[in-house]
């Protein structure tokens, strides 16, 4: 399993779209932390989600061990079949979302024109710019 780590860099729940269930988070590129680089996180078929605005030391998802997915169960009455949909977005387990596969982008923010978002669906992907993206999981 592959988990996505952006220690050290400042997140932030750059929107959800209740109508289609979709969670963004995004990384920008800043001097504080001194990277070049934009980063978005997707997540969709949001279920349930407990999230903190900011993320100041960064992301780690990861799919939730059996011990977190059985608290996590019991206190918000989370089905059993919904364990491998539980991701845990920091490596001590306190935000979560319940939803499909997480996936990201990153790219170089200076390569990025004038484009605003690398998951615009309006704009073509992968971009005529240098990027890497995958997935968690």
């Amino acid at each position: 399993m592959t988990d996505f780590i952006r220690e050290g860099r400042l997140f932030r729940v750059s929107g959800f779209l209740p109508s289609h269930r979709q969670l963004f988070l995004t990384s920008e590129a800043t001097l504080v932390d001194r990277t070049t680089t934009m980063i978005e996180v997707y997540i969709g078929h949001v279920e349930l989600m407990f999230l903190k605005p900011y993320y100041e030391n960064g992301l780690h998802i990861r799919r939730a061990t059996a011990d977190e997915f059985g608290v996590l169960g019991e206190r918000h009455g989370i089905p059993a079949e919904d364990a491998v949909y539980t991701w845990m977005l920091e490596r001590d387990g306190g935000s979560f979302v319940v939803g499909g596969k997480p996936s990201w982008r990153e790219a170089e923010y200076a390569v990025m024109g004038e484009r605003q978002s690398l998951y615009d669906p309006r704009e073509p992907w992968p971009p005529d710019f240098p990027a890497e993206w995958g997935q968690v999981g």
